[in-house]
């Protein structure tokens, strides 16, 4: 594959040029991305803005900088993101937009509209044709369909199923409705019964009601499980599994799939940035950020969103890991952190696939800025 540039910047900074709003600027101008808007060009600021009680979600006044970037190239700017599959204080637009306001996310912070993407209660899609090995159509939110190009947000962070959450994770599980989500998802969980303490988290969180008490045990009804993957959040003693040998694989190449599909018609007006910071071990999505499990990193940017994430990915793992973290292994240099974290993950099959299915390039020159 060709080689993509992905630029980056650090974190330190002694004058007013080099504050984080004056590098995320110049991260966006180092990409180009300006220069692809044409006149009046509906543009998408991708971004989560982060369950109630999380904090680790990328602060409102980089989504600021966005829109005014955008409109320097006199486009339209809107923020958006897609109501959750589980249960929460994103599951439906009323919901998500108290939850992204209560987080900062106001016209007059970020100086532009927000639309949740899917709609009221996630019913607004686009099917979006890409013949791949497990879809050959995704459903896309209709507002990022509909979208001429888009500007992507994204934290880069551990997550216990795709092992990492960056660009590919915020294009593929952020710009699809419920129904897209469950669809990538599409795995079966299971109770250990000798490690079920009948707290009933799992019980209260459960998006379809799968899960009841039989035997002052929890159980996961396979015919109702959506495959979400709350329950496994949520369960404080780890009773909660699935077959890690068979799913993951598939999981990850079901997501690299639907994040294809956001892009498509649109790859020309749409550009990537990932924050590398609060590293946490967990997504956004969980109403709590833990620790970082390494030091903060810097910014990155590129048209490219597998570039980026390889590039991240290996930021990462080149730093020394935080000892009060929930790291177990992997604290040295060079070594995997988010295996160090979730041990049965494969982030770097999603990476590989990505590459596979032509989404981006894994092979990057990173210019310093």
């Amino acid at each position: 594959m060709q080689e993509s540039t992905v630029y980056f910047t650090g974190l330190r900074a002694r004058n007013e040029r080099n504050n984080k709003i004056n590098k995320v600027s110049r991260l966006i101008d180092a990409i180009g991305y300006v220069g692809s808007i044409d006149i009046d060009d509906l543009i998408a600021i991708k971004i989560h803005f982060g369950e109630r009680g999380n904090d680790s979600h990328i602060s409102p006044i980089f989504a600021r900088v966005a829109a005014d970037k955008i409109r320097e190239g006199r486009g339209k700017p809107f923020l958006t993101d897609t109501n959750t599959l589980y249960k929460g204080s994103r599951h439906n637009s009323v919901d998500h937009l108290h939850t992204a306001l209560e987080h900062g996310f106001a016209y007059a912070t970020v100086g532009a509209p927000l639309i949740i993407a899917d709609g009221l209660r996630g019913s607004f899609t686009t099917d979006i044709k890409i013949n791949g090995k497990h879809f050959s159509d995704v459903k896309i939110a209709g507002a990022v369909a509909e979208a001429d190009g888009m500007l992507v947000m994204s934290h880069f962070k551990g997550h216990e199923m795709a092992g990492f959450g960056g660009a590919i994770k915020n294009l593929a599980m952020g710009c699809s409705p419920a129904q897209g989500k469950k669809e990538q998802h599409a795995v079966k969980f299971e109770v250990n019964p000798s490690l079920c303490v009948a707290c009933q988290a799992c019980v209260n969180t459960c998006p379809t009601n799968a899960i009841s008490m039989r035997n002052a045990k929890a159980w996961i009804d396979p015919n109702i499980c959506i495959g979400c993957g709350e329950c496994m959040t949520v369960c404080p003693t780890k009773a909660i599994s699935m077959n890690w040998e068979t799913e993951l694989e598939a999981f990850n190449e079901r997501m690299v799939e639907y994040a294809l599909g956001a892009v498509q018609g649109k790859q020309a007006k749409t550009g990537y940035i990932n924050f590398l910071t609060n590293i946490t071990p967990d997504c956004d999505c969980v109403p709590w950020s833990d620790a970082p499990i390494v030091p903060d990193i810097g910014i990155a940017a590129s048209l490219d969103p597998v570039a980026l994430d390889q590039a991240c990915f290996d930021l990462v793992n080149q730093q020394v890991g935080c000892g009060d973290s929930m790291l177990s292994s992997g604290h040295t240099a060079g070594e995997d952190k988010f295996k160090g974290v979730w041990s049965y993950t494969i982030g770097e099959h999603q990476l590989a696939y990505a590459e596979k299915v032509g989404l981006g390039s894994r092979t990057y020159k990173l210019v310093k800025i």
